[in-house]
């Protein structure tokens, strides 16, 4: 029982950080413009990975999307490949994890082959949540990084100084969704050790070969050739040929002669 729990616990935790990548990647405020210095402004931008948005204070929303992907940095396209692959991978195992809980049963399938595919899954969720923490911790750091070098241009006294970039609630989304993918896999993996049945113990079994001179036991047993002589043909010292009547019969004394 506390084996299909920790699975069915395992599939739920999993399926709610496939599902958080997948809405954090979409969302456009992965970065979301720093008002510490302006609180009032007519012009509010942010930022995601497929494009920019700019909010003017009327309330109307322009978002451009990025058209090329010559221009951006090589940091922003590994963000965006380690964010599908992680989706990817967490899809493709939900559907192995869910043909390999232990309440479905399809067919005759065995414990053994849901053992396997349990771990499979798992390893596969722990995979995807990695990504997905990698991936917008990377963001995480370009923002930093940004941020000090916009920060000791503005303290310079430079002109046409850029807007800083603050983190946005897509970073914190993904770093969860990715916690939870993480713990997850890790649950699929613990529930993978209850399913494999024990060892079966196999009893020794005798067997006879089809000729009567070769035998296999499983207790101890006398090693012979396994052919001998007949014993009326057998002679040797102290061996003495019973006499032979006229009718030619042997004749072999009886125990009242040794008497």
């Amino acid at each position: 029982m506390s084996t299909t729990i920790c699975q069915v616990m395992g599939f739920l935790v999993s399926s709610l950080g496939i599902g958080g990548s997948i809405m954090a990647t979409a969302m456009d405020t992965w970065s979301t413009q720093d008002l510490y210095d302006n609180p009032v402004t007519a012009v509010f931008q942010y930022q995601g990975l497929w494009r920019s948005c700019v909010r003017q204070s009327s309330g109307f929303t322009e978002c451009r999307p990025y058209f090329t992907i010559l221009g951006l940095p090589a940091m922003f396209q590994a963000v965006r490949a380690l964010m599908i692959v992680g989706i990817v991978l967490g899809i493709l195992g939900l559907l192995v994890c869910i043909f390999a809980l232990k309440c479905i049963r399809i067919g005759s399938m065995e414990d053994t082959a849901k053992a396997n595919m349990t771990l499979t899954s798992g390893i596969m969720f722990i995979v995807a949540g990695l990504c997905a923490i990698t991936g917008v911790s990377v963001f995480a750091n370009m923002l930093v990084t940004n941020f000090w070098m916009s920060t000791t241009n503005m303290y310079q006294g430079m002109q046409n100084v850029q807007n800083r970039y603050t983190f946005g609630s897509a970073l914190f989304v993904g770093w969860v969704a990715g916690g939870l993918a993480l713990v997850g896999g890790i649950m699929m993996c613990l529930a993978c050790k209850g399913l494999i049945p024990e060892e079966s113990r196999y009893k020794a079994v005798s067997y006879n070969a089809s000729g009567r001179n070769i035998s296999y036991r499983t207790g101890p047993y006398k090693v012979g050739s396994g052919y001998e002589a007949d014993p009326k043909t057998r002679k040797g010292a102290g061996y003495e040929e019973a006499p032979r009547s006229e009718d030619g019969r042997r004749s072999y004394p009886s125990k009242y002669d040794y008497v």
